[in-house]
């Protein structure tokens, strides 16, 4: 049996493949030896800018001679994404003390959360997130609402009629500066920039033609794509419309300890992290795999995140084959909004088929959080749904009804010939501690049971006539057909 670590929450869950299986891993990459100092030869040293400090004093130079106080604006992203704010070695207060000494207030300091269309954070994820420092000096943090039109600003319409209104605190701000971690991203080709701010900061009506259906179903939006890529074009026009004084961008390894700092100019230090990021999370592979095991990574919160995960296993993933994906469902709405289980529950009756054509045909009212769902209908063109086991110990029957796939646990029971539920069969284990306890059969059941339906059996797996990986960096790394790797470009950053 081949040993296998699947990240759960801050758990490493022990897992057994069979004999003859692969594991596929990103490219070894260090972490900086000294984060703190990378940080700050980045924010002297940027690219492609001055300092951030020589910016800082012009724009409260400028401000003061307008006559009005000058007013910062940081954008953070919100839960969704690991970056490294907190201290010790976060990129948060390096960013506010540089500011502060070039003579902005703290009343006149904005923390900005880019929720796009997420849910606003509540008061203790973002003290988790961003340490008690910001709140402590008494740093105005606030959510961005891309429902609340009296809080944005309309800077027109993009060249293909995105309508870029964008958060008023931001637009109103003398200094803009963005933060951020720049991964791999299955619609814009990578996250971090530009994205900060579309969808970030938009307006809900923005994300219509942002997120259509055309731009989703376009090849070219995809992983590590950015050449070509419709959705990263048009976030960048909108950002470009917004403007951004200064940006500091993160790139992590599997650990999230942080490969690279790029700060400076909003393009330039983001194509930096962009072919940093390319240098190592790319995985080459020469064929595809029957049966993929993989995991959500800390992105995947809900089962709407979680699509990043199955669709970054399609590379590796044969046309008929199935997946297998664990996540860690701890949001407040483990599968999402009461929209997006609507359309997933459409997506379940009518086949991903018939989906893609109603969201393309000229009748279809756009919804907002379609765009994910069109991600799941990508998975389902490739695998039956059948073939699609999931688990996350939060979701339970209820939840069930309108997701398609198959639920990993009710799986275990049936094979298993049980209609225990978890607290009948030890009460002293809490619902959560049970489902990570049930993590390895699961594996288990769920391999051999797309290899009974299949024809196959484990000695196929042993000898290569089934073909079966974990993808141990989940949503992280890329698998890519070797004629289709991504080319590397030369990278330069502030480390």
């Amino acid at each position: 049996m081949i040993e296998i670590r699947i990240p759960f929450g801050k758990e490493q869950i022990l897992a057994y493949l069979p004999d003859g299986s692969d594991i596929l891993r990103m490219s070894e990459i260090c972490p900086l030896s000294d984060q703190a100092s990378a940080l700050q030869e980045g924010l002297a040293r940027p690219i492609g800018t001055p300092s951030l400090s020589k910016i800082s004093r012009a724009k409260y130079n400028s401000a003061q001679a307008l006559g009005h106080s000058p007013k910062a604006c940081i954008v953070v992203s919100d839960n969704t994404r690991p970056v490294p704010y907190r201290e010790p070695n976060g990129i948060l207060m390096p960013i506010i003390e540089t500011i502060l000494r070039e003579g902005f207030a703290i009343r006149d300091i904005c923390i900005l959360v880019a929720t796009g269309t997420h849910r606003a954070m509540s008061r203790e994820e973002l003290e988790t997130m961003l340490g008690h420092e910001p709140f402590e000096v008494g740093i105005e943090v606030v959510n961005h609402d891309c429902l609340d039109k009296d809080r944005l600003i309309c800077l027109g319409s993009t060249s293909r009629g995105t309508m870029a209104s964008i958060d008023k605190r931001y637009m109103e701000a003398d200094l803009k500066i963005l933060t951020g971690l720049v991964e791999s991203h299955f619609m814009a080709g990578a996250s971090g920039g530009r994205k900060s701010i579309c969808p970030g900061l938009l307006g809900e009506e923005g994300t219509y033609i942002f997120h259509s259906a055309s731009l989703m179903a376009d090849s070219s939006s995809r992983d590590l794509k950015i050449e070509g890529n419709p959705v990263h074009e048009e976030s960048l026009e909108v950002a470009r419309m917004a403007g951004a004084d200064f940006i500091v961008n993160v790139t992590i390894d599997s650990e999230f300890r942080i490969t690279g700092v790029f700060c400076g100019d909003l393009e330039e230090a983001h194509r930096a992290a962009v072919a940093k990021l390319k240098s190592y999370v790319g995985i080459s592979i020469s064929s595809q795999y029957d049966l993929i095991v993989t995991h959500g990574g800390f992105v995947a919160i809900n089962h709407y995140q979680a699509a990043k995960a199955a669709v970054a296993s399609l590379g590796a993933l044969k046309q008929g084959g199935g997946l297998i994906l664990i996540a860690d469902n701890k949001d407040l709405n483990p599968v999402g909004s009461d929209r997006y289980r609507i359309l997933l529950a459409l997506l379940k009756l009518i086949g991903p088929e018939a989906f893609d054509h109603l969201l393309m045909s000229p009748d279809w009212q756009f919804i907002p959080e379609q765009w994910q769902v069109q991600q799941w209908a990508k998975v389902f063109k490739k695998i039956a749904m059948e073939d699609f086991i999931y688990y996350a110990p939060q979701l339970d029957n209820r939840h069930w009804r309108d997701l398609p796939g198959i639920d990993g646990y009710n799986l275990m029971l049936s094979r298993k010939g049980s209609s225990e539920t978890p607290w009948e069969i030890d009460p002293a284990l809490s619902r959560r501690a049970y489902g990570v306890y049930c993590i390895p059969k699961i594996i288990e059941n769920s391999i051999n049971d797309f290899l009974d339906r299949h024809g196959f059996t484990i000695e196929d797996i042993r000898s290569g006539r089934c073909r079966l990986a974990y993808l141990a960096d989940g949503p992280y790394g890329i698998p890519l057909l070797e004629e289709d790797g991504p080319k590397t470009d030369t990278f330069s950053s502030n480390t």
